[in-house]
Protein backbone atom coordinates (compact mmCIF):
# COMPACT_ATOMS: atom_id res chain seq x y z
CA UNK A 1 0.00 0.00 0.00
CA UNK A 2 1.10 3.35 -0.60
CA UNK A 3 2.08 5.76 1.59
CA UNK A 4 -0.16 8.87 1.75
CA UNK A 5 1.76 12.12 1.62
CA UNK A 6 2.23 14.61 4.39
CA UNK A 7 -0.85 16.97 3.78
CA UNK A 8 -2.91 14.58 1.94
CA UNK A 9 -5.57 12.48 2.76
CA UNK A 10 -7.91 9.08 1.20
CA UNK A 11 -11.42 10.03 0.96
CA UNK A 12 -14.23 7.99 -1.38
CA UNK A 13 -12.84 10.31 -4.61
CA UNK A 14 -9.21 9.46 -4.19
CA UNK A 15 -6.16 11.54 -2.23
CA UNK A 16 -6.49 15.03 -1.79
CA UNK A 17 -5.40 17.70 0.70
CA UNK A 18 -6.34 17.65 4.09
CA UNK A 19 -7.80 20.92 4.66
CA UNK A 20 -9.98 19.73 1.15
CA UNK A 21 -14.03 18.44 1.76
CA UNK A 22 -15.98 16.11 -0.26
CA UNK A 23 -19.21 17.43 -0.88
CA UNK A 24 -22.02 15.98 -2.86
CA UNK A 25 -23.88 18.18 -5.04
CA UNK A 26 -26.70 18.56 -2.97
CA UNK A 27 -24.54 20.09 -0.19
CA UNK A 28 -23.73 23.36 -2.18
CA UNK A 29 -26.55 23.37 -4.55
CA UNK A 30 -29.85 25.76 -4.93
CA UNK A 31 -31.49 23.96 -7.20
CA UNK A 32 -31.24 20.34 -9.49
CA UNK A 33 -33.49 20.19 -12.12
CA UNK A 34 -34.52 19.45 -15.99
CA UNK A 35 -37.17 21.65 -18.47
CA UNK A 36 -40.13 19.97 -20.52
CA UNK A 37 -41.00 19.86 -24.18
CA UNK A 38 -43.38 21.94 -25.27
CA UNK A 39 -46.46 21.01 -26.24
CA UNK A 40 -46.42 19.97 -29.58
CA UNK A 41 -42.92 19.83 -29.98
CA UNK A 42 -41.04 20.98 -32.55
CA UNK A 43 -44.12 22.06 -33.98
CA UNK A 44 -43.93 25.18 -31.78
CA UNK A 45 -40.54 25.94 -32.07
CA UNK A 46 -39.94 29.65 -33.71
CA UNK A 47 -37.07 31.19 -35.68
CA UNK A 48 -36.56 34.02 -33.16
CA UNK A 49 -37.61 34.13 -29.49
CA UNK A 50 -36.03 32.65 -25.84
CA UNK A 51 -33.57 30.05 -26.60
CA UNK A 52 -34.62 26.74 -25.80
CA UNK A 53 -31.75 24.29 -24.95
CA UNK A 54 -31.30 20.69 -26.11
CA UNK A 55 -28.98 17.69 -25.25
CA UNK A 56 -27.63 18.28 -28.29
CA UNK A 57 -26.44 21.87 -27.96
CA UNK A 58 -24.33 21.05 -24.40
CA UNK A 59 -21.28 19.94 -25.81
CA UNK A 60 -17.59 19.34 -23.87
CA UNK A 61 -17.46 22.52 -21.78
CA UNK A 62 -19.28 24.78 -24.72
CA UNK A 63 -22.21 25.28 -26.21
CA UNK A 64 -23.36 24.40 -29.38
CA UNK A 65 -26.07 26.43 -30.64
CA UNK A 66 -25.73 25.87 -35.02
CA UNK A 67 -29.25 24.22 -34.01
CA UNK A 68 -30.14 25.92 -31.26
CA UNK A 69 -34.42 26.15 -30.75
CA UNK A 70 -36.64 29.37 -29.76
CA UNK A 71 -39.56 29.64 -28.41
CA UNK A 72 -42.51 32.26 -27.47
CA UNK A 73 -42.90 33.88 -24.40
CA UNK A 74 -46.42 32.23 -23.99
CA UNK A 75 -44.67 28.77 -24.17
CA UNK A 76 -41.88 29.93 -22.06
CA UNK A 77 -44.57 31.39 -19.20
CA UNK A 78 -45.65 27.85 -18.60
CA UNK A 79 -42.61 26.30 -17.32
CA UNK A 80 -40.30 29.75 -16.49
CA UNK A 81 -39.30 27.34 -13.44
CA UNK A 82 -36.77 26.29 -15.84
CA UNK A 83 -35.86 29.87 -16.84
CA UNK A 84 -31.98 29.72 -17.45
CA UNK A 85 -29.73 32.08 -15.13
CA UNK A 86 -26.05 33.17 -15.42
CA UNK A 87 -23.51 30.36 -14.04
CA UNK A 88 -25.93 27.45 -14.51
CA UNK A 89 -24.23 24.52 -15.19
CA UNK A 90 -26.07 22.03 -17.87
CA UNK A 91 -25.48 18.51 -17.79
CA UNK A 92 -27.31 16.16 -20.20
CA UNK A 93 -29.06 13.42 -18.46
CA UNK A 94 -30.30 11.03 -21.27
CA UNK A 95 -29.08 9.11 -24.57
CA UNK A 96 -25.74 8.98 -25.76
CA UNK A 97 -24.45 12.42 -24.69
CA UNK A 98 -24.90 11.72 -21.20
CA UNK A 99 -22.71 13.10 -18.81
CA UNK A 100 -21.40 16.28 -21.41
CA UNK A 101 -21.67 19.69 -19.30
CA UNK A 102 -21.42 23.23 -20.00
CA UNK A 103 -22.12 26.70 -18.45
CA UNK A 104 -24.69 29.23 -19.18
CA UNK A 105 -23.43 32.22 -21.13
CA UNK A 106 -25.15 35.46 -22.68
CA UNK A 107 -26.16 33.78 -25.55
CA UNK A 108 -28.86 31.26 -23.83
CA UNK A 109 -29.72 33.58 -20.51
CA UNK A 110 -33.44 33.91 -20.10
CA UNK A 111 -34.41 31.04 -21.92
CA UNK A 112 -35.11 27.08 -21.09
CA UNK A 113 -33.97 23.58 -21.05
CA UNK A 114 -36.07 20.11 -22.32
CA UNK A 115 -36.15 17.41 -20.50
CA UNK A 116 -33.08 15.93 -21.17
CA UNK A 117 -30.80 18.62 -19.79
CA UNK A 118 -30.59 19.47 -16.24
CA UNK A 119 -29.71 22.27 -14.68
CA UNK A 120 -27.30 22.63 -11.75
CA UNK A 121 -27.62 26.03 -9.83
CA UNK A 122 -24.81 26.47 -6.99
CA UNK A 123 -24.97 28.97 -4.06
CA UNK A 124 -22.41 31.48 -5.89
CA UNK A 125 -21.17 32.66 -1.67
CA UNK A 126 -19.47 29.32 -1.43
CA UNK A 127 -18.79 27.46 -4.33
CA UNK A 128 -17.59 28.69 -7.95
CA UNK A 129 -19.97 27.04 -10.56
CA UNK A 130 -17.03 26.95 -13.33
CA UNK A 131 -15.67 24.46 -10.72
CA UNK A 132 -18.48 21.93 -10.80
CA UNK A 133 -18.14 22.37 -14.67
CA UNK A 134 -14.71 21.50 -15.37
CA UNK A 135 -15.14 18.59 -12.32
CA UNK A 136 -18.16 16.79 -13.71
CA UNK A 137 -15.77 16.59 -17.18
CA UNK A 138 -12.64 15.57 -15.20
CA UNK A 139 -12.13 11.82 -15.32
CA UNK A 140 -13.35 11.31 -11.74
CA UNK A 141 -16.76 13.26 -12.76
CA UNK A 142 -17.45 11.29 -15.80
CA UNK A 143 -16.15 7.72 -13.61
CA UNK A 144 -19.30 8.86 -11.13
CA UNK A 145 -21.25 9.34 -13.83
CA UNK A 146 -20.83 5.68 -15.64
CA UNK A 147 -20.90 4.30 -12.30
CA UNK A 148 -25.05 5.43 -12.44
CA UNK A 149 -25.06 3.56 -15.93
CA UNK A 150 -23.43 0.57 -14.84
CA UNK A 151 -24.97 -2.77 -16.89
CA UNK A 152 -25.01 -0.87 -19.73
CA UNK A 153 -28.05 1.10 -18.86
CA UNK A 154 -28.06 4.13 -21.10
CA UNK A 155 -31.00 5.66 -20.35
CA UNK A 156 -30.93 8.65 -18.27
CA UNK A 157 -29.58 10.03 -14.67
CA UNK A 158 -31.95 10.96 -12.23
CA UNK A 159 -31.57 14.18 -9.79
CA UNK A 160 -30.92 12.00 -6.55
CA UNK A 161 -28.33 10.29 -8.41
CA UNK A 162 -26.98 13.93 -9.60
CA UNK A 163 -27.72 15.40 -6.56
CA UNK A 164 -25.14 12.55 -4.87
CA UNK A 165 -22.01 13.33 -6.93
CA UNK A 166 -19.02 13.76 -4.69
CA UNK A 167 -17.04 16.37 -5.50
CA UNK A 168 -13.73 16.94 -3.44
CA UNK A 169 -13.60 21.18 -2.64
CA UNK A 170 -11.06 23.63 -2.01
CA UNK A 171 -11.36 24.92 1.49
CA UNK A 172 -12.06 28.67 -0.16
CA UNK A 173 -14.07 30.13 -3.23
CA UNK A 174 -11.04 31.93 -4.19
CA UNK A 175 -9.12 28.48 -4.56
CA UNK A 176 -11.71 27.28 -6.61
CA UNK A 177 -11.72 30.06 -8.72
CA UNK A 178 -8.32 30.21 -9.34
CA UNK A 179 -8.23 26.54 -10.39
CA UNK A 180 -11.50 27.27 -12.76
CA UNK A 181 -9.47 30.50 -13.74
CA UNK A 182 -6.90 28.52 -14.69
CA UNK A 183 -8.67 25.57 -16.56
CA UNK A 184 -10.66 28.24 -18.19
CA UNK A 185 -7.16 30.49 -19.77
CA UNK A 186 -5.99 26.67 -21.00
CA UNK A 187 -9.83 26.30 -22.73
CA UNK A 188 -9.02 29.94 -24.35
CA UNK A 189 -5.73 28.80 -25.99
CA UNK A 190 -7.47 25.73 -27.48
CA UNK A 191 -10.16 27.87 -28.87
CA UNK A 192 -7.32 30.30 -30.58
CA UNK A 193 -5.63 27.62 -31.61
CA UNK A 194 -8.66 25.68 -32.86
CA UNK A 195 -10.02 28.74 -35.13
CA UNK A 196 -6.77 29.59 -35.98
CA UNK A 197 -6.72 26.22 -38.03
CA UNK A 198 -9.92 26.76 -39.39
CA UNK A 199 -8.76 30.16 -40.78
CA UNK A 200 -6.07 28.22 -42.19
CA UNK A 201 -8.13 25.48 -43.84
CA UNK A 202 -10.46 27.86 -45.02
CA UNK A 203 -7.27 29.68 -46.70
CA UNK A 204 -6.08 26.67 -48.43
CA UNK A 205 -9.40 25.73 -49.36
CA UNK A 206 -9.58 29.09 -51.32
CA UNK A 207 -5.91 28.53 -52.52
CA UNK A 208 -6.85 25.14 -53.98
CA UNK A 209 -10.43 26.74 -56.10
CA UNK A 210 -7.54 29.27 -57.44
CA UNK A 211 -4.81 26.77 -58.49
CA UNK A 212 -7.03 24.08 -60.35
CA UNK A 213 -8.92 26.21 -62.11
CA UNK A 214 -8.69 24.98 -65.88
CA UNK A 215 -6.61 27.84 -67.64
CA UNK A 216 -5.87 28.03 -71.13
CA UNK A 217 -3.00 25.19 -72.03
CA UNK A 218 -4.61 22.42 -69.96
CA UNK A 219 -5.83 18.86 -71.13
CA UNK A 220 -8.81 17.34 -70.44
CA UNK A 221 -8.53 13.17 -69.92
CA UNK A 222 -10.99 11.08 -69.15
CA UNK A 223 -9.72 9.43 -65.67
CA UNK A 224 -9.53 5.88 -67.46
CA UNK A 225 -6.67 7.61 -69.91
CA UNK A 226 -4.55 8.67 -66.90
CA UNK A 227 -5.43 5.92 -64.74
CA UNK A 228 -2.86 3.04 -64.29
CA UNK A 229 -4.75 0.58 -61.79
CA UNK A 230 -7.35 0.62 -59.57
CA UNK A 231 -7.88 -2.01 -56.84
CA UNK A 232 -10.81 -2.95 -54.00
CA UNK A 233 -9.42 -3.35 -50.81
CA UNK A 234 -10.22 -6.80 -48.95
CA UNK A 235 -13.55 -7.89 -47.62
CA UNK A 236 -12.84 -8.50 -44.01
CA UNK A 237 -14.43 -9.15 -40.79
CA UNK A 238 -13.61 -6.76 -38.28
CA UNK A 239 -14.61 -5.26 -34.81
CA UNK A 240 -13.44 -2.03 -32.10
CA UNK A 241 -11.13 -4.82 -30.39
CA UNK A 242 -7.48 -4.34 -30.77
CA UNK A 243 -5.43 -6.35 -33.06
CA UNK A 244 -2.66 -6.43 -35.43
CA UNK A 245 -4.03 -5.40 -38.42
CA UNK A 246 -6.24 -1.91 -38.29
CA UNK A 247 -8.84 -1.62 -40.87
CA UNK A 248 -9.21 2.03 -42.87
CA UNK A 249 -13.13 2.15 -43.68
CA UNK A 250 -15.35 4.83 -45.60
CA UNK A 251 -15.78 6.42 -42.42
CA UNK A 252 -12.32 7.02 -41.78
CA UNK A 253 -12.13 8.72 -45.09
CA UNK A 254 -12.27 12.68 -45.15
CA UNK A 255 -11.82 15.24 -47.32
CA UNK A 256 -8.67 14.96 -48.31
CA UNK A 257 -7.18 13.48 -45.47
CA UNK A 258 -8.00 10.16 -43.32
CA UNK A 259 -9.26 10.61 -39.62
CA UNK A 260 -8.07 7.58 -37.05
CA UNK A 261 -10.24 8.95 -34.82
CA UNK A 262 -12.11 5.53 -34.75
CA UNK A 263 -10.20 2.84 -35.82
CA UNK A 264 -11.59 -0.91 -36.11
CA UNK A 265 -9.71 -4.00 -36.58
CA UNK A 266 -9.33 -6.96 -38.36
CA UNK A 267 -10.84 -9.39 -36.02
CA UNK A 268 -8.47 -12.33 -34.45
CA UNK A 269 -7.22 -15.72 -36.04
CA UNK A 270 -8.20 -13.92 -39.43
CA UNK A 271 -5.09 -12.84 -41.67
CA UNK A 272 -4.90 -9.55 -43.98
CA UNK A 273 -3.38 -9.73 -47.36
CA UNK A 274 -0.08 -8.09 -48.04
CA UNK A 275 -1.58 -6.81 -51.34
CA UNK A 276 -4.15 -4.62 -48.93
CA UNK A 277 -1.54 -3.21 -47.43
CA UNK A 278 -1.36 0.68 -47.19
CA UNK A 279 1.88 2.64 -48.54
CA UNK A 280 2.86 5.99 -47.75
CA UNK A 281 1.02 8.43 -50.82
CA UNK A 282 -1.87 5.61 -51.64
CA UNK A 283 -4.80 7.36 -52.90
CA UNK A 284 -7.81 6.25 -51.44
CA UNK A 285 -11.53 6.66 -53.10
CA UNK A 286 -14.57 6.04 -51.28
CA UNK A 287 -17.24 3.63 -53.57
CA UNK A 288 -19.91 3.31 -51.56
CA UNK A 289 -21.42 5.51 -48.66
CA UNK A 290 -24.55 7.88 -48.69
CA UNK A 291 -25.56 9.99 -51.24
CA UNK A 292 -23.80 13.39 -49.78
CA UNK A 293 -20.58 11.50 -48.85
CA UNK A 294 -20.29 8.98 -51.71
CA UNK A 295 -16.82 9.76 -54.01
CA UNK A 296 -14.77 11.02 -50.74
CA UNK A 297 -10.49 11.02 -51.97
CA UNK A 298 -8.05 10.96 -49.31
CA UNK A 299 -4.32 10.39 -49.44
CA UNK A 300 -2.57 8.01 -47.12
CA UNK A 301 0.19 9.59 -44.94
CA UNK A 302 1.48 6.96 -42.31
CA UNK A 303 -1.18 7.82 -40.01
CA UNK A 304 -0.58 4.15 -38.32
CA UNK A 305 2.53 2.42 -38.71
CA UNK A 306 0.78 -0.70 -40.27
CA UNK A 307 -2.93 -0.11 -42.01
CA UNK A 308 -5.09 -2.15 -44.92
CA UNK A 309 -8.17 -1.08 -46.37
CA UNK A 310 -11.59 -2.65 -46.99
CA UNK A 311 -13.78 -3.24 -49.94
CA UNK A 312 -15.68 -0.03 -49.85
CA UNK A 313 -12.05 1.72 -50.69
CA UNK A 314 -10.54 1.74 -53.67
CA UNK A 315 -6.72 2.10 -54.64
CA UNK A 316 -5.92 4.74 -57.29
CA UNK A 317 -2.62 4.75 -59.20
CA UNK A 318 -1.38 7.21 -62.08
CA UNK A 319 0.38 6.89 -64.82
CA UNK A 320 3.11 9.12 -64.55
CA UNK A 321 3.70 9.95 -67.91
CA UNK A 322 0.21 12.38 -67.34
CA UNK A 323 0.04 12.77 -63.43
CA UNK A 324 3.26 14.33 -61.40
CA UNK A 325 1.78 13.07 -57.61
CA UNK A 326 -0.95 11.07 -55.74
CA UNK A 327 -0.69 14.07 -53.71
CA UNK A 328 -1.90 16.12 -56.93
CA UNK A 329 -4.71 13.90 -57.70
CA UNK A 330 -6.16 14.39 -54.59
CA UNK A 331 -6.00 17.98 -54.31
CA UNK A 332 -7.85 17.80 -57.57
CA UNK A 333 -10.55 15.08 -56.60
CA UNK A 334 -11.24 17.31 -54.11
CA UNK A 335 -11.75 20.34 -55.88
CA UNK A 336 -15.44 21.62 -56.19
CA UNK A 337 -15.13 20.84 -60.17
CA UNK A 338 -14.15 17.36 -59.32
CA UNK A 339 -16.49 17.07 -56.34
CA UNK A 340 -20.05 17.82 -58.81
CA UNK A 341 -19.15 15.05 -61.63
CA UNK A 342 -18.54 12.69 -58.87
CA UNK A 343 -21.93 13.40 -57.56
CA UNK A 344 -23.84 12.81 -60.90
CA UNK A 345 -22.25 9.49 -61.80
CA UNK A 346 -23.34 8.41 -58.19
CA UNK A 347 -26.54 5.80 -57.94
CA UNK A 348 -28.80 4.64 -55.55
CA UNK A 349 -31.10 6.25 -52.42
CA UNK A 350 -29.96 8.94 -50.16
CA UNK A 351 -28.34 6.62 -47.18
CA UNK A 352 -26.70 4.23 -49.86
CA UNK A 353 -25.00 5.04 -52.90
CA UNK A 354 -22.04 3.63 -55.30
CA UNK A 355 -20.21 5.19 -57.96
CA UNK A 356 -19.25 2.26 -60.08
CA UNK A 357 -15.70 1.83 -61.80
CA UNK A 358 -17.58 1.73 -65.43
CA UNK A 359 -18.59 5.70 -64.77
CA UNK A 360 -15.54 6.88 -62.74
CA UNK A 361 -13.47 5.75 -65.58
CA UNK A 362 -15.10 8.10 -67.55
CA UNK A 363 -15.10 11.62 -65.83
CA UNK A 364 -13.14 14.48 -67.28
CA UNK A 365 -10.61 15.82 -65.38
CA UNK A 366 -8.52 19.02 -66.47
CA UNK A 367 -4.69 18.99 -66.19
CA UNK A 368 -2.06 20.99 -66.25
CA UNK A 369 1.76 20.08 -67.88
CA UNK A 370 3.49 18.23 -65.22
CA UNK A 371 5.94 20.84 -64.02
CA UNK A 372 2.74 22.87 -63.09
CA UNK A 373 1.29 20.08 -61.44
CA UNK A 374 4.93 19.43 -59.28
CA UNK A 375 4.32 23.12 -58.34
CA UNK A 376 0.64 23.09 -57.31
CA UNK A 377 1.11 19.78 -55.31
CA UNK A 378 4.10 21.79 -53.13
CA UNK A 379 2.28 25.20 -52.63
CA UNK A 380 -0.36 23.14 -51.16
CA UNK A 381 1.33 20.38 -49.44
CA UNK A 382 3.28 22.94 -47.74
CA UNK A 383 -0.08 24.34 -46.55
CA UNK A 384 -1.34 20.94 -45.10
CA UNK A 385 2.37 21.05 -43.49
CA UNK A 386 1.66 23.52 -41.81
CA UNK A 387 -2.00 22.70 -40.66
CA UNK A 388 -0.90 19.52 -39.78
CA UNK A 389 2.31 20.79 -37.13
CA UNK A 390 -0.74 23.09 -35.91
CA UNK A 391 -3.20 20.36 -35.24
CA UNK A 392 -0.58 18.54 -33.58
CA UNK A 393 -0.11 21.23 -31.28
CA UNK A 394 -3.56 21.52 -30.58
CA UNK A 395 -3.08 17.73 -29.52
CA UNK A 396 -0.41 18.77 -27.22
CA UNK A 397 -2.87 21.46 -25.40
CA UNK A 398 -5.64 19.24 -25.13
CA UNK A 399 -3.36 16.69 -23.55
CA UNK A 400 -1.80 19.58 -21.39
CA UNK A 401 -5.06 20.34 -20.28
CA UNK A 402 -6.21 17.19 -19.18
CA UNK A 403 -3.13 16.78 -16.80
CA UNK A 404 -3.43 20.44 -15.67
CA UNK A 405 -7.59 19.18 -14.59
CA UNK A 406 -6.55 16.02 -13.00
CA UNK A 407 -3.56 17.68 -11.02
CA UNK A 408 -5.63 20.90 -10.11
CA UNK A 409 -9.25 19.29 -9.32
CA UNK A 410 -7.19 17.01 -6.49
CA UNK A 411 -5.20 19.21 -5.44
CA UNK A 412 -1.62 17.46 -6.57
CA UNK A 413 -1.02 20.77 -7.27
CA UNK A 414 -2.24 24.03 -5.26
CA UNK A 415 -2.81 27.32 -6.81
CA UNK A 416 -2.75 29.26 -3.83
Amino acid sequence: MSKIAEGYKQTEVGIIPRDWEVKKIEDFSIKVGSGITPTGGERVYKKEGRPFLRSQNVGWGTLILDDIAFIDDNTHNTFNSTEIQENDVFLNITGASIGRSAMADNRVLKGNVNQHVCIIRVDEDKTEPRFLNYFLMSFLGQKQISNFQAGGNRQGLNFGQIKSIQIPLPPTKAEQTAIATALNDADALITQLEKLIAKKRNIKQGAMQELLRPKVGWKVKRLGEILKSAQLGGNYPNSEKCTAFPLIKMGNIQRSFISTNKIEYIIENYKAEKKDRLKYGDLLFNTRNTLELVGKVSIWRNELQEAYFNSNLMRLEFNPEFVSSNFFMNYMLNTQYSLSRLKDIATGTTSVAAIYTRDLVNIEIPLPKIEEQTHIGQILSDMDAEIEALEKKLEKYKMLKQGMMQNLLTGKIRLV
